[in-house]
């Protein structure tokens, strides 16, 4: 790959006529750089899509791409592409359903608002990863008609499709009303009865390691109640007698379930896997004795789960700062306190519930003034990056705290340019500070320069406009790749530079 000349594809300076040659010159990876410029005409996109096809799906994401200037014939990923938003003509649907590629047609099956006549095709199709993908996304009468088809795995699509109808959904989980499939990919490609070895060496083997077929294709049907309980169409009535289920993949998703009765969730809360318990302990839906005895669970994740709960009772998310890695994170409980409930957060005695609150960033002033002013250092990392904070006191909260709270200082959006100077030449460095100057609004070129000695920061330092010209220049020859694309792209590298690189 030629990283200067991908650098220079997304440098929003570069000059038309050297964009026009990078077109005639490009491979998928400059294609890709070139597709997400913002200067980029009709001509140009019309230019890039017929040189390389890859780009396609981009510019017609982009609105740069319309219909008139695709041939389905000559190309069909532009066409699919079109098709996929809505944008593409039904006559397209209708001669791609006949496509000789699996992939053009699997792809097509995708698409939305097929005409009847393509749908019809792909459902008939030889190829079951077409049907199965048709199944997967289809209307909702055609996702009745092929939760009958003969193949399990189109079946297992189905359950997965939000469009599905509730009581076909149901008929997949209960099997009544509908006739037994006859074939899965598992009894399509071995003799039964089959169970695949889960450290299976053969290098044509694409069969998941649980795969197994014993003539009722056990391994498929189970994918198909996965599918159904996390489709939310599935009626509660359907889902609810998987909760003792053993296996974990069938309770797992009945745990995020929000239209549960109360008593279901106690009985999925004596789940033995953690991972359950702790998507558990994150559902809105459950009840305050609930969310009090997953408090007390030890299991990982569980009380991190309980503390992302929207709907957890204040007492308790305080009592689990305490025990709980939750990090510089917002919950959303501490996000919809009241203003009674933030001014009681501010004076806790216990900084972890204080910092907590800090990373809200629409405190009122007083308040935000105080907590920058906490004598533990926690706080202030959670309070730094607020905007409205002075320079005073941002200074304030480094001369106390040095390198435990200047990284969190230089993301303040209102840190001064000297302030940001300053936090470079601190000793000793604060190495995440560093990331967070060079791409800071108010960064100097000396703090810039500061920066490229960080590894990390280096390639941010390097694309920022602010960076004297000529070091840009020097940056085009640096060792690591991040850094030469940085530059190359950087709006200030010098035009006669660019018309050197671009010949």
């Amino acid at each position: 790959m030629n990283h200067v000349l991908r650098g220079l594809a997304a440098n929003p300076a570069l000059p038309a006529e050297m964009v026009d040659w990078l077109i005639t010159t490009a491979d998928e990876d400059i294609a890709a750089a070139l597709a997400e410029r913002e200067d980029l005409t009709h001509a140009q996109a019309a230019a890039l899509a017929s040189r390389i096809e890859q780009s396609v799906a981009r510019l017609v994401e982009r609105g740069l791409l319309p219909a008139d200037d695709v041939d389905p014939a000559a190309q069909p990923l532009a066409a699919l592409a079109l098709l996929a938003v809505g944008a593409g003509r039904p006559a397209w649907a209708r001669l791609l359903a006949a496509d000789p590629i699996v992939e053009h047609r699997e792809e097509l099956a995708a698409c939305p608002g097929l005409p009847p006549e393509a749908r019809e095709s792909l459902a008939a199709d030889t190829d079951i990863r077409v049907v199965a993908e048709l199944a997967l996304w289809t209307t909702p009468d055609m996702a009745a008609r092929l939760a009958e088809h003969p193949h399990a795995e189109v079946r297992c699509a189905v359950a997965s499709n939000k469009a599905t109808p509730p009581t076909v959904l149901a008929a997949l989980i209960t099997g009544e009303r509908l006739p037994p499939a006859l074939r899965c990919l598992v009894c399509d490609r071995e003799e039964t009865p089959f169970t695949h070895d889960p450290q299976c060496l053969r290098l044509d083997c694409d069969l998941p390691p649980d795969a197994s077929c014993g003539g009722s294709h056990e391994s498929t049907v189970h994918r198909t109640h996965v599918n159904a309980l996390w489709n939310p169409a599935t009626p509660t009535a359907a889902v609810v007698g998987f909760a003792d289920h053993p296996s974990m993949l069938l309770r797992w998703p009945l745990a995020v379930r929000t239209d549960l009765p109360s008593a279901t969730y106690e009985r999925l809360a004596g789940s033995p896997e953690p991972g359950v318990r702790a998507a558990l302990a994150a559902n809105p839906a459950i009840d305050d004795n609930l969310i009090r005895v997953l408090a007390a669970d030890p299991g990982h994740d569980v009380q991190r789960g309980l503390a992302l709960n929207p709907h957890v009772p204040l007492e308790v998310l305080t009592h689990l700062a305490d025990t709980t890695k939750i990090g510089s994170t917002l919950l959303p409980r501490i996000a919809a306190a009241s203003g009674a409930e933030v001014e009681e957060l501010a004076v806790s005695p216990n900084p972890a519930v204080r910092m907590l609150l800090a990373e809200r960033r629409d405190l009122p002033s007083g308040i935000r003034d105080a907590l920058a002013t906490d004598p533990d250092a926690k706080v202030l990392k959670s309070i730094a990056p607020h905007p409205g904070l002075s320079e005073a006191q941002l200074r304030a909260m480094v001369n106390r705290h040095g390198v435990r709270v200047i990284a969190q200082v230089a993301k303040n959006p209102d840190a001064s340019p000297a302030l940001l100077e300053d936090l470079t030449r601190h000793r000793p460095p604060a190495k995440k500070a560093f990331r967070e100057i060079a791409g800071h609004r108010n960064v100097t070129a000396p703090a810039l320069l500061a920066c490229l000695s960080d590894g990390k920061a280096r390639p941010i330092a390097a694309g920022h406009p602010g960076l004297p010209p000529e070091v840009i220049v020097e940056l085009l020859t640096d060792d690591d790749w991040q850094v030469v694309e940085a530059a190359a792209a950087n709006p200030s590298l010098p035009p006669e530079v660019m018309s050197k690189l671009v010949p």
